[in-house]
């Protein structure tokens, strides 16, 4: 910035303008960016072992420091919960993913107030904090355009925001949110649209504007793009330049990555590579056509993270250009290892199911639209065997507490701090060591007292001295526990549970032990060499669970067919929901607890409109292109259509030629069961259609939901874009029948759990 003194708006009194001088060459506090990624393993930047170009990253890494014993909590919300509070995220409110809303203190869904985000402590202190893209720490069901907007970003200390709200985005037809307000996206994939894009305008213009109003202040972003997060989604010309680079298969290239690492000094050299996992299939037990189908999936997550990595550089260049990049404290990191969630074969529709034993003809399909695979036609999560490369050289995945779910990427730039730029940092350090490592550079302390709440302690602790010495201390103990899965690490010592495929329980629990200090990737399960150590880490892991809220456990798994997911609780009894909108002008969103509901069973929707011969558009639509139930008026004819996860869409349609002026619809759906309904359509009291309909498989809707128009890929293939109603809707009323679930079911049905 310029080095001249200018004057800055005070306030005003009864005669005069108050001025104070502010001098530009006096040292600032730093500004702070953290940059999320999701879902990105150990290996998969190119400065940590890859064949794929993250050039901007890599560039954070030759003027930072990469650390290569860094941990998170192996899922997505939990990891950000963390990550925004410096607490571990079962006390937070967070157990696992924040649809797993269970009643209990670690399952509210929430941050809890009484840990306070680092956006509203650095508030407190001056700083203008911005947050730009997923958000996931806030309960789904509650969000709506009318709040509450508690635990929005705005809610949690955070002056501007604009993202979406929930787990994952589909990267073309975002549902989005801007400071507290539900918007449009800006533009169509037909116009060039892309998320991740658009995150970076967003973010781009904040900053901007920042520097122009108040450039004296130094700034928090929180910049988490829904990258790498399925579903895959990346420009073409980004995804053709990997053609070919994988045609190797996951076996050779484990194989040269684990190399890259060990000349890159990524990992020590006494490191072994685990063996490929289990669920894999050998590359080569697949035919020529089929590598080619699996190939193609790499070669579009490989795009996607080139193109993100080009938007993280359009930030980190704009901050090189002002002169503000090395007074910025800047964290990358990922919120979990690579997923399995695509399964042996890779995934065309990755909601229908997160298995891991997929059935081969998921390859069948994604051969027969390869071509789709990345567009905004696709849904599309690679093979399990990318994953298991994306790990290298650790075992297992997101959502196992095993390194390859807890041992991620993390990279930091500031060269105040950092005397010898682009080393590798091996101390044990864990995501909620990160927030009190920035307040310690900053040189604040959390306050006693936030927004009039008793503020509860930091669980991480400040890591600075390991910025400027290799052998600084790390952390001597940490526990990790994610839906049944659990470990403790003290010490040099790791003790585990594989509990995600365990079919009878917690009680036939099988711990593994490893010792970390000397087998950095968990190569040598030495369980049955120390059996004294196993006990003691057992104990260990029981205590720190206690201190910190883990239990009770969610028991299940989103990667076991069939699994079941289940929590030490009564079944609960959902009522019935009636919401009624009265004198609807254009287009109304439904409330999250809405969309929901209408996922899982029978409703009846009530509509009192006016009618003519003209009239068409949009009555209510839930979900989009890849799921979701759209009731609608087109060429004469109320059409009901039910999208199955985006392959097929079953239409029901009755005439509207009889029907004019105010007029009463009805339309009742009572599930028979997982593929039919039963459906009743009447006006004013006159049964138009009553019969059984074959709506396909059930799938939670992605998405949004509107009265009075549609998505801009829309669950009906009879229109193209937004389809708004042209006739008046008077008022909307729908009635969802009860249901009976455990506290677990939101989970079951977001990870499609039979």
């Amino acid at each position: 910035m310029g080095k001249i003194k200018r004057p800055k708006y005070i306030g005003q009194t009864m005669s005069q303008t108050i001025f104070e001088e502010v001098d530009d060459n006096k040292e600032k506090r730093p500004n702070v960016l953290f940059v999320v990624l999701d879902d990105v393993g150990f290996a998969q930047l190119g400065c940590f072992g890859s064949n794929i170009d993250t050039p901007n990253l890599d560039r954070l890494a030759e003027e930072g420091l990469r650390y290569n014993n860094f941990h998170t909590t192996a899922i997505c919300s939990a990891t950000r919960a963390s990550l925004l509070t410096g607490a571990n995220h079962h006390s937070v409110g967070i157990e696992a993913i924040a649809e797993a809303i269970t009643n209990c203190p670690n399952g509210t869904g929430r941050i809890d107030p009484a840990y306070a985000t680092i956006a509203e402590v650095l508030h407190e202190d001056g700083y203008t904090n911005y947050a730009i893209g997923k958000w996931h720490v806030l309960n789904t069901g509650e969000i709506s355009e009318n709040g509450p907007f508690s635990d929005y970003p705005l809610g949690k200390g955070f002056d501007r925001y604009y993202g979406f709200l929930s787990a994952q985005s589909d990267q073309y037809y975002p549902d989005l949110v801007q400071d507290n307000t539900h918007i449009r996206q800006p533009k169509l994939p037909k116009e060039g649209y892309h998320l991740s894009e658009d995150l970076t305008d967003h973010a781009l213009n904040y900053l901007t504007t920042h520097y122009i109003n108040t450039p004296e202040k130094p700034f928090f972003l929180y910049l988490a793009y829904g990258a790498m997060h399925a579903p895959h989604h990346a420009p073409k010309k980004y995804i053709e330049k990997y053609k070919g680079r994988f045609d190797e298969g996951w076996d050779v290239l484990r194989e040269k990555w684990f190399a890259n690492q060990k000349k890159l000094g990524i990992i020590p050299e006494d490191a072994l590579l685990t063996e490929r996992n289990e669920i894999v299939p050998a590359w080569d037990s697949f035919s020529k056509d089929e590598q080619k189908v699996l190939a193609r999936y790499m070669e579009v997550f490989a795009g996607y993270l080139d193109h993100t990595d080009a938007q993280i550089g359009r930030v980190t260049d704009y901050l090189r250009e002002i002169g503000e990049l090395d007074n910025t404290i800047v964290v990358f990191l990922s919120d979990n290892g690579a997923s399995a969630e695509g399964g042996r074969y890779g995934r065309y529709h990755c909601l229908k199911a997160t298995d891991i034993y997929s059935e081969k003809a998921e390859l069948e399909l994604g051969k027969q639209k390869i071509d789709d695979l990345g567009s905004e036609y696709a849904f599309n999560h690679y093979p399990i065997g990318w994953a298991n490369l994306g790990n290298v050289p650790f075992p297992w995945y997101k959502s196992w507490t095993y390194s390859g779910g807890v041992k991620d990427p993390m990279i930091i730039r500031y060269p105040r701090a950092i005397q010898t730029p682009g080393e590798v940092r091996s101390q044990y350090q864990h995501v909620i060591d990160i927030v009190p490592t920035i307040y310690d550079l900053i040189g604040i302390e959390k306050p006693d007292h936030v927004k009039g709440v008793i503020q509860k302690p930091l669980h991480g602790q400040s890591f600075r001295q390991s910025l400027t010495d290799p052998k600084a201390e790390g952390r001597y103990i940490q526990h990790f526990e994610i839906v049944g899965n659990r470990a403790i690490y003290k010490d040099g010592w790791k003790a585990l549970v594989n509990h995600s495929l365990n079919e009878n329980g917690f009680a036939d629990d099988k711990w593994e032990l490893y010792h970390v200090e000397n087998d950095y990737s968990e190569a040598v399960n030495v369980a049955d060499q120390y059996p004294e150590k196993v006990q003691e880490l057992k104990e260990c892991f029981l205590i720190e669970a206690a201190k910190y809220g883990v239990f009770p456990m969610l028991e299940g798994s989103m990667h076991k067919p069939g699994g079941s997911a289940k929590i030490f609780s009564s079944t609960i009894d959902l009522p019935p929901v009636h919401e009624a909108y009265t004198h609807i002008c254009g287009n109304v969103r439904i409330p999250g607890r809405i969309i929901s509901r209408l996922a899982r069973g029978s409703f009846k929707v009530s509509v009192k409109l006016d009618l003519n011969e003209e009239t068409q558009g949009t009555i209510f639509e839930v979900g989009y292109r890849f799921g979701g139930v759209s009731w609608y008026i087109k060429n004469k004819h109320l059409t009901l259509a039910f999208n199955s996860a985006g392959e097929n869409v079953y239409y029901l349609r009755v005439s509207t030629e009889n029907l004019n002026g105010e007029t009463l619809l009805e339309l009742v759906n009572e599930c028979i069961d997982a593929e039919r309904s039963r459906i009743i359509i009447s006006a004013d009291g006159r049964r138009l259609y009553e019969g059984e309909m074959f709506v396909g498989t059930r799938i939670p809707f992605v998405g949004s939901g509107y009265i009075g128009d549609g998505s801009p890929a829309p669950v009906s293939g009879e229109y193209e874009g937004y389809f708004p109603f042209t006739g008046k809707i008077r008022s909307i009323v729908f009635d969802i029948a009860p249901t009976s679930i455990t506290a677990i079911d939101a989970l079951n049905e977001y990870f499609r759990i039979d």
